[in-house]
């Protein structure tokens, strides 16, 4: 049995580790409403070009683009899948690794088993899990330099500059993407979807209510614009999926060190109770000595 300063100790380390545990809740909480906040300083400058797609598509102009042209066959592709580059979030890197396993079968089983897939991880974390992969026939490569979790701004574009030109160049014939999707505070899922070459149906979405209906005079004429609206379509959505990754990130720190608050709260009642309890049973165990000393006196 635990003496009285050894429950003393664990009492002591348990009430610290909470406290830490509480501050990092609020911080991991603070992080995730910038992230938050910065998707919804992103939404007019994607609405404002998924509108111009929408007007652009309803013109009865024809549209080419290499960034749009299917390949009749891929023989190599890569995925971009989304981690963290710290820890303390639970399991979220985890889940995301298993969605990409999932993932991986499915591409195999629609593409052929002969498709050679690039995975490329972006963050240490899910580096370290996607690893593992090597084992069973995948191609992991590392992210270009200066690219991780927490990449904001012109290096994002930069690296979707990048992605576009190994598309065209032919060394990839499809870029897909896999990262954590931020709903709420409690809510985040990972999502799968093609990048490069894009699908008819991602316009569709886009441009699905953005039009406004009114009579355009386009220069110098539509398929021009498309193209040149075409890669500011991208980059938005990369910008999305970067920090949409940082948000759901946060939110899943948030989870997991409430519950570790939580945990560490629970134990401490549990200690203190028990510490209540052997002190009890010591001063009972002095008065009757007392007692008994008196008694026979």
């Amino acid at each position: 049995m635990a003496t009285l300063r050894e429950l003393k100790g664990r009492i002591g380390s348990v009430a610290s580790s909470e406290k830490i545990t509480g501050a990092m809740k609020m911080i991991s909480s603070a992080k995730m409403h910038k992230a938050e906040s910065a998707l919804h300083r992103l939404v007019p400058f994607r609405s404002q070009i998924e509108t111009i797609i929408g007007n652009v598509l309803g013109s009865d102009a024809t549209f080419s683009s290499p960034l749009v042209s299917e390949n009749a066959e891929v023989k190599r592709m890569a995925v971009i899948v989304w981690g963290s580059d710290d820890g303390l979030c639970g399991a979220y890197n985890v889940n995301i690794c298993k969605r990409l396993v999932e993932y991986l079968r499915d591409l195999r089983g629609a593409l052929g088993a002969a498709v050679i897939i690039d995975v490329m991880p972006v963050g240490k974390k899910i580096a370290r899990i996607a690893d593992h992969l090597k084992e069973n026939g995948v191609n992991v490569v590392a992210a270009p330099d200066g690219i991780d979790s927490k990449t904001d701004g012109t290096a994002v574009n930069e690296f979707m500059q990048t992605l576009v030109r190994e598309f065209l160049d032919g060394r990839y014939q499809r870029v897909d993407t896999l990262y954590m999707k931020f709903y709420s505070a409690g809510r985040q899922r990972p999502v799968a979807s093609q990048l490069l070459p894009v699908l008819p149906q991602t316009f569709a979405e886009a441009g699905a209510g953005k039009a406004t209906g009114r009579p355009y005079l386009f220069e110098p004429d539509p398929n021009a614009i498309f193209n040149a609206v075409l890669p500011l379509f991208l980059m938005a959505v990369m910008q999305d999926i970067f920090t949409e990754n940082r948000a759901a990130e946060q939110a899943a720190r948030v989870m997991a060190m409430q519950s570790a608050n939580d945990n560490a709260k629970n134990l401490l009642e549990d200690l203190q109770l028990e510490y209540n309890k052997l002190r009890q049973q010591s001063i009972t165990s002095e008065l009757l000595d007392i007692v008994g000393g008196q008694a026979r006196e």
